[in-house]
This record gives C-alpha cells, sequence and structure tokens, in this order.
C-alpha cells in the first residue's frame, strides 16, 4: 500500500545547528519515525469498520492527545475502561501490521543518538504511545539502549498539547527545562514542548518549515544529519 506524502517546503536552508544542552527529549510518532501517514491510514480503516466514516483531509483536525482520549472523542464517553482498552489494544494492532514492513528511522537519528551519548547528553523518549507501539519502534530499530528515560501516554492523564508528558519526562532526567531541548513534528507537541519551558526543535517529516517556525520552533532541521554537537 502506497501513501501520499504531504509535501514539504524545503525551498528555504536549513542550517546545522549547535547543540549544547544537557538532555533532549524526543517525540516518538512522526519524529523518530516518519509513520503518520500510516498512523492515520490505520485509524480511518479501524473507525470505518465501526461504521464511523471520516476524511482523511479532516482526520488530522482530530490526531492528537491519548489513545484513550482518541477513542473516546471518536466513540463518545459512556464506554467503560475495559472497553476503551481494547479499542485502543485493536486499533494499534492495525496500525504496527500496516507499518511492520515500511518501519525505517528518519535519516541519521542511530548516528545522532550515539553522538548523543558519547557527549554525555542525557535522552528521554515522551510519546502519547502506548507500551506495545513504544516497544514496536524502539527494539524494530534497535535504538531502546540509547533512551535513558520513557514516558509514554499510559503514564499521564493529559496528552499533548498539554506539557504534562515533557514536564514528567524532563523530572525523569532530573535536569531543568531551560537546560532541555524538545524534538516534535506536531503543532500539539510544539506547544506542548513550550509550555514545559523548554526550546523545541522541528522536523519536517508532517509540516513545512514556515509552518513549524510559525509555531515557535527555535531551529527546523530536514532530518538529523542537520545537528552538530559541541
Amino acid at each position: 500500500m502506497r501513501f501520499k506524502q504531504k509535501k514539504i517546503n524545503t525551498n528555504t536552508q536549513i542550517l546545522k545547528m549547535k547543540l549544547n544542552e544537557k538532555a533532549i527529549i524526543f517525540d516518538m510518532d512522526g519524529t523518530i519515525v516518519d509513520n503518520i501517514p500510516y498512523h492515520e491510514e490505520s485509524w480511518i480503516i479501524f473507525l470505518k469498520h465501526y461504521g464511523i466514516d471520516i476524511k482523511r483531509e479532516n482526520f488530522s483536525a482530530q490526531n492528537h492527545g491519548t489513545l484513550d482520549e482518541m477513542i473516546v472523542r471518536f466513540f463518545g464517553n459512556d464506554l467503560s475502561e475495559t472497553k476503551i482498552y481494547e479499542l485502543g489494544l485493536e486499533k494499534e494492532n492495525a496500525y504496527q501490521t500496516l507499518y511492520k514492513s515500511k518501519m525505517k528511522e528518519v535519516t541519521g537519528l542511530t548516528s545522532f543518538l550515539q553522538k548523543l551519548k558519547q557527549n554525555n547528553i542525557r535522552t528521554g523518549l515522551a510519546t502519547m504511545g502506548i507500551p506495545s507501539s513504544i516497544n514496536f519502534i524502539l527494539d524494530g530499530l534497535h535504538i531502546r539502549e540509547y533512551f535513558q528515560e520513557i514516558t509514554g501516554g499510559v503514564e499521564v492523564s493529559n496528552g499533548k498539547p498539554n506539557p504534562e508528558i515533557f514536564l514528567k519526562t524532563i523530572e525523569k532526567l532530573q535536569v531543568n527545562a531551560k537546560d532541555c531541548v524538545a524534538v516534535e513534528d506536531s503543532m500539539g507537541g510544539i506547544k506542548a514542548g513550550k509550555d514545559a519551558g523548554m526550546k523545541v526543535i522541528g522536523i519536517t517529516t508532517t509540516h513545512s518549515l514556515e509552518e513549524l517556525m510559525d509555531n515557535g520552533c527555535a531551529e527546523v532541521i530536514n532530518d538529523y544529519t542537520n545537528i552538530e554537537i559541541v
């Protein structure tokens, strides 16, 4: 199955940047893997199975928050916790089946993670994904060893754009927000990172350089070959 990727405006030159923070926190979906089209496709297929028809162009506005929040958004708030969990797991299984053979890191990620480790820069993951999806990506790419702290959506009450998941990860890393930078691809993630007190680096997997800068990113990269560490 082929997906039409959103066109990214790369006419503006993206310069290499210097990273001198004590820690860096990565989002996962759309940030370490370019998988958002597969998440969207799996949501659309999953919802259609339950008689909920949503057009692809209207989905992105609904694609935020924890998995539980999204299930309630589409199915209503009268579901039991057990049913919310079951539906969420079903959707994530559909996504993993769709994406497994296509999984690929954003260019330069592993090399960048290795450089962070060599330079004693602490590394965290702050993703709204559930444990099975976090394991799916980290173990599929063989990069788990590079993350000192991992925070998933099941650990917070409020999903992005609420800053809770970043604040929790900052606390786990035992750093100050001003000494930490976040890497994000989404508008909700950018807001969450900024509201947590961090500088945010945008990555152009889903949005253009101009969109990311307009929403408050301090720097924008195409991939991880754009970053130097000093």
